[in-house]
């Protein structure tokens, strides 16, 4: 993240980086004297700062005229903010405005919607009352309304459309309600959803290296701290790991792989694996396979592992749509995305 510059400071930002720089002990007044609106915008800022300039925040203070300093960098983040509100307002205050700035930016609810991915949007809506989806794509951009249409099943499209075209003004009653319900059902579990763990977000980098730089960076790391990498090292999928996919789940892959890539990929496969895809083939088309194999003689094993990515990609890619289940290493009840 680039550091920020004093002249392309927003207000906002300001506002945040000087209630940041206070403290935690020291911003309690500061909060109260501010509305839920103008809690979440400097919040959002807040978490999205990054790091501050020790010259910046001196500059600022001498802007608002404080005789104040800072000794050093300063660091936004979601946890140091969520922190701080903690201080000074209620648990299950902060847990809404926590949620709801982690979720899609927007001072309402439906320009939050605007930056929702229209697919997500329209999973969600699909399950609502035509006339109360109606009532959410009149209120979004038509644009982004139209993307949301369009990804909707044809029939429950229709149905939403002719809502549209038979809708008046719509009520504050029932805009409130849609907006209530859009809120606790949908904003909120979205929030939840984005919620990153940092050692989930380092898994998923070190499983697309190759596997030359996944044991360089894992065995530093583990000399660095220890605790951290068996955390990432327990939430890596690798290739051995479809040893735990069901017999329909293998099959699934094989529809989805390129037969020369799975030649390819079991070639640096252990014994128990090969003979899992195997078992899942005809025996006709196992015996072509192993015969690819043979054909193959040695082979790089930079392409066996990009192979073997190619496969884990793949798996990923199905368990996401719902066509596999993935067990990773947390428990065989989880899904691996």
């Amino acid at each position: 993240m680039p550091s920020l510059e004093y002249r392309h400071l927003s207000g906002s930002q300001k506002a945040a980086i000087m209630i940041l720089s206070l403290g935690e002990e020291g911003t309690a007044k500061v909060w109260e004297l501010l509305d839920d609106e103008e809690i979440k915008e400097v919040s959002q800022t807040m978490a999205n700062l990054g790091s501050i300039n020790s010259d910046l925040v001196e500059r600022l203070f001498v802007e608002f005229a404080n005789q104040m300093s800072s000794g050093g960098s300063l660091v936004g983040s979601f946890e140091s903010t969520e922190r701080m509100l903690a201080k000074t307002l209620g648990r299950e205050r902060v847990e809404l405005i926590m949620e709801e700035i982690r979720g899609p930016a927007g001072r309402t609810m439906w320009d939050k919607l605007g930056n929702v991915n229209e697919t997500v949007l329209a999973n969600y809506l699909k399950n609502e009352y035509p006339q109360t989806v109606a009532v959410v794509l009149s209120k979004i951009k038509p644009d982004h309304a139209s993307r949301v249409l369009a990804a909707l099943p044809e029939d429950f499209a229709m149905e939403v459309v002719a809502r549209m075209l038979r809708m008046e003004s719509v009520q504050k009653e029932v805009l409130d309600k849609v907006e209530e319900t859009l809120r606790i059902e949908f904003m909120n579990n979205l929030a939840r959803t984005n919620r990153r763990d940092s050692h989930e977000m380092m898994a998923e980098i070190f499983n697309n290296l190759d596997r030359q730089t996944e044991n360089r960076f894992v065995a530093a790391l583990e000399e660095r701290n220890r605790d951290s990498a068996e955390r990432i090292k327990a939430l890596m999928f690798t290739f051995e790991d479809l040893a735990k996919l069901d017999p329909a789940g293998v099959q699934t892959l094989l529809r989805g792989v390129d037969k020369d890539k799975m030649g390819l990929a079991l070639k640096g496969a252990s014994d128990s694996l090969r003979d899992l895809f195997f078992s899942n083939m005809s025996e006709r088309a196992a015996k072509i396979l192993r015969e690819d194999m043979e054909a193959m003689g040695p082979v790089r094993l930079r392409d066996v592992e990009a192979a073997q990515m190619e496969m884990v990609n793949t798996a990923k890619d199905l368990a996401q749509r719902g066509e596999i289940m993935l067990a990773d290493n947390k428990g065989d009840d989880e899904l691996v995305y």
